[in-house]
């Protein structure tokens, strides 16, 4: 098992993640940690957590994957780990019976979006209204995701060597905007705000410094926007910040691939992966089509 002491992934992590090196495909691993991320933030707004417990649980929740497979644990099962524990680091602690609950009521209208849309795909059209039927105490699947929960926790604070910080950019980035003379210019802090936020969907938080994501986010925002800013190749602005040119556009990069266009099967495909279980099958199932072709 490999232990990472810095809050940052090294060259080799990000080159070879460890659940592609189990076979993974790298878009499938970017599908599954957007997915997981939207799931935290999803359970976070019903359980009604500030912004800082929500985002730190996601910034975890990347971390965790550059020294984990995806075969090893669930998206679902860490995400739920991470925002147990985030809710700890930030004094805001939710109860775990409200936490599981939560998250078997979306794992729920997942499956129950991935079963009506197979149905949709058949002879009949027709589609049932999403339906939760809440699990008892003391049942065996309330059990089942207690202990996830437990494991997941642990193996958080295990694998990430117990370095669990998380410094967040939002604060930085109004300061950056502010030096720019961009606070009353409409649109910008907003927007940059909103690509903060989305880029906690991709692992640039755990690859980049967070004055260079803050950075990004306000390049982006004004390319978006087409508002002017000194690019002198001696001068840059970003140089201010003493931010590198090709880490922005990289982050950028992260960021903008979360808006490109997808089909619905493979919006579903994150959604039917949340479980290893279900990745390991799918896994084996590729493995197999691949060998058939190729004989």
């Amino acid at each position: 098992m490999s232990v990472i002491l810095s809050p940052l992934a090294s060259l080799q992590q990000i080159a070879n993640s460890p659940s592609r090196e189990d076979g993974i495909p790298e878009d499938i691993e970017e599908d599954l940690r957007a997915y997981g991320c939207k799931l935290i933030q999803q359970a976070g707004i019903l359980l009604k957590q500030n912004q800082v417990a929500m985002a730190t649980a996601q910034v975890l929740f990347q971390r965790f994957w550059f020294v984990t497979s995806m075969k090893q644990f669930g998206i679902g099962d860490v995400g739920m780990g991470a925002l147990y524990l985030a809710s700890k680091l930030e004094e805001c602690p939710i109860r775990m019976r409200d936490l599981i609950n939560v998250y078997d009521v979306l794992l729920s209208r997942a499956r129950h979006t991935l079963a009506t849309s197979s149905v949709a795909a058949g002879p009949s059209s027709s589609t049932t209204p999403f339906h939760y039927e809440p699990m008892s105490y003391f049942s065996q699947r309330f059990y089942d995701l207690k202990d996830a929960l437990v494991v997941a926790e642990m193996q958080i604070l295990k694998r990430l060597g117990f370095n669990v910080q998380v410094q967040l950019p939002y604060g930085t980035m109004i300061n950056y905007i502010r030096v720019l003379g961009l606070a009353d210019v409409d649109e910008v802090p907003q927007k940059s705000w909103g690509y903060l936020n989305d880029a906690l969907q991709t692992p640039v938080y755990a690859i980049y410094p967070f004055p260079t994501i803050a950075v990004a986010c306000i390049f982006l925002t004004c390319r978006q926007l087409q508002i002017p800013l000194p690019e002198e190749p001696s001068h840059p602005w970003w140089s201010l910040f003493d931010a590198d040119l090709e880490d922005i556009t990289s982050i950028c990069g992260y960021i903008l691939r979360l808006y490109r266009p997808r089909s619905e099967a493979e919006k579903q495909l994150a959604m039917a992966l949340v479980s290893k279980k279900e990745l390991r099958k799918w896994l084996d199932m590729e493995q197999q089509a691949a060998k058939r072709s190729h004989g």
